[in-house]
C-alpha cells in the first residue's frame, strides 16, 4: 500500500513538473507581412512563484538587442501564461528603433515527448493596436540547462540591457571565404538529414547573385556551424566570430525557392547556436538572426523576385 502511494506521488510530482513553464526558452517570432523578414529571435527564463511568473525576455531584432524583466500569470490547469507591459521594437523600424509597441504576450505550453513549447503572439495594447501588429511565436524549452540554480542566478544578477550593433569595418573583415561547392562530410551530412528542417524565413530578393555572411549573434562562445545549400553541404567546422564567414552564392535558376541552412556542430558555452546572417542582393540588405540546436536546423528559404537582375 505504502509503495503503490510512493509510486502515485511520484507520477503526480512529474506531472506537475511537466506542466511548469519553468526553464530556459528559445525561439523564433514573426509579423505577419508581405515580407517576412520582420523576425525576432526571442530566448526567455522564467521562474513561477506562487500567485505569479518573473523572468527575463531577451530578444533581438535586425541589429537591436534587448534584455527586459518580465512578469505574469500562469494558470496550470489551462496551460496559459501571460506576461504583461513588454516593450518590443515597432517591426516597421529601419534605424534608431527608437519606437516601441507595449505588448501583452499570451501563450499556451504544449508538452509532448519530443519537446515541450510555448505557442502564441505578442498583443499590442489598446494605443497600439492600430500601428502595432501581432507578433507569433513558437518557443522551445531548452531541458538540457534548465537547472534551478542556473535559472535562479540568471534572474539574480539580471542587469537591463538595451544594444544597437552594425558590424563595422573591422567586423566585415572576411575570416572565411567559402566557395559554394558541394564538400563531402558523411558524418554531418547523416546527422543533418536526421534533425528537423525549421523553415525560419522567407526572402525575396532582386538578384540571383548574393552575398551571404555569418556573424556569431551575441558573445562570442564557441559555435562551430556547417552550412548547406539547397540541402547540399558547402561548408563545415566554421567557427563563428566577430568577423564574417563569408559566401557568394548564385542562386539555381531551375528553382523557384533556394535554401540556406545552417547546422550546428557544437553550441558553445551558451546554447543554443545563434548567428546574425546578413544577405546582400546588391540593393537590399537583409539581416537575419537565426538559431539552430542539436535537434533543428535553421532554413532560410530565398526566391528571386520576377524581373529581378540575372547575373552575367
Amino acid at each position: 500500500m505504502k509503495k503503490g502511494l510512493f509510486i502515485l506521488c511520484l507520477v503526480v510530482s512529474l506531472y506537475s513538473h511537466s506542466q511548469s513553464v519553468f526553464g530556459y526558452w528559445y525561439g523564433y517570432a514573426n509579423v505577419k507581412t508581405n515580407t517576412a523578414a520582420n523576425n525576432y529571435l526571442v530566448e526567455m527564463v522564467l521562474q513561477p512563484e506562487k500567485n505569479y511568473v518573473k523572468g527575463i525576455l531577451n530578444y533581438y531584432f535586425k541589429n537591436t538587442y534587448r534584455s527586459i524583466q518580465v512578469k505574469g500569470n500562469y494558470n496550470a490547469a489551462t496551460r496559459q501564461l501571460s506576461l504583461y507591459d513588454i516593450p518590443v521594437v515597432y517591426h516597421g523600424s529601419y534605424s534608431n528603433f527608437e519606437v516601441d509597441c507595449i505588448m501583452n504576450m499570451q501563450a499556451t505550453l504544449r508538452v509532448a515527448q519530443a519537446e515541450s513549447a510555448l505557442t502564441g503572439s505578442f498583443i499590442a495594447l489598446p494605443d497600439y493596436k492600430y500601428t502595432c501588429a501581432n507578433i507569433s511565436f513558437k518557443l522551445t524549452l531548452n531541458a538540457d540547462i534548465s537547472k534551478k540554480d542556473s535559472v535562479l542566478k540568471a534572474i539574480s544578477e539580471y542587469k537591463e540591457n538595451y544594444q544597437v550593433w552594425e558590424p563595422a569595418a573591422t567586423d566585415t573583415s572576411i575570416a572565411a571565404n567559402i566557395i559554394p561547392r558541394k564538400v563531402v562530410n558523411y558524418v554531418i551530412e547523416k546527422e543533418f538529414s536526421e534533425r528537423e528542417n525549421e523553415i525560419t524565413n522567407e526572402i525575396e530578393v532582386d538578384s540571383d547573385s548574393l552575398r551571404v555572411d555569418f556573424y556569431d549573434n551575441g558573445e562570442i562562445d564557441g559555435d562551430i556551424i556547417s552550412v548547406f545549400y539547397n540541402q547540399k553541404l558547402i561548408m563545415f567546422n566554421q567557427k563563428l566570430t566577430h568577423r564574417s564567414i563569408h559566401i557568394d552564392l548564385l542562386l539555381d535558376s531551375t528553382r523557384v525557392i533556394n535554401e540556406v541552412s545552417m547546422f550546428a556542430e557544437s553550441l558553445g558555452l551558451i546554447p543554443p547556436n545563434t548567428a546574425l546572417m546578413r544577405i546582400y542582393d546588391g540593393k537590399k540588405q537583409y539581416d537575419i538572426r537565426i538559431s539552430s540546436t542539436l535537434q533543428k536546423n535553421a532554413t532560410i528559404r530565398i526566391k528571386r523576385k520576377k524581373g529581378g537582375k540575372k547575373s552575367e
